[in-house]
């Protein structure tokens, strides 16, 4: 094993951006309950950041592999 690939870190930006989107997807309702524009924007905003998430955690790893 290359000492690069072991002083790598294993869980980075990727899987922040997923849990962060995560808590804005499921808390943005409840604290903007009665103004529905902001919910309605921090719930997008929340999927667009797991969804970032999840291809820099999953998917990219894959594509560089080949």
């Amino acid at each position: 094993m290359a000492h690069n690939e072991h002083n790598k870190q294993k869980k980075g930006g990727g899987f922040f951006l997923i849990i962060l989107g995560a808590l804005l997807f499921f808390i943005a309702p409840t604290w903007f309950a009665k103004q529905t524009l902001i919910g309605l924007i921090l719930i997008s905003i929340g999927f667009l950041l797991g969804g970032l998430g999840f291809y820099l955690r999953f998917f990219r790893k894959q594509k560089n592999s080949f």
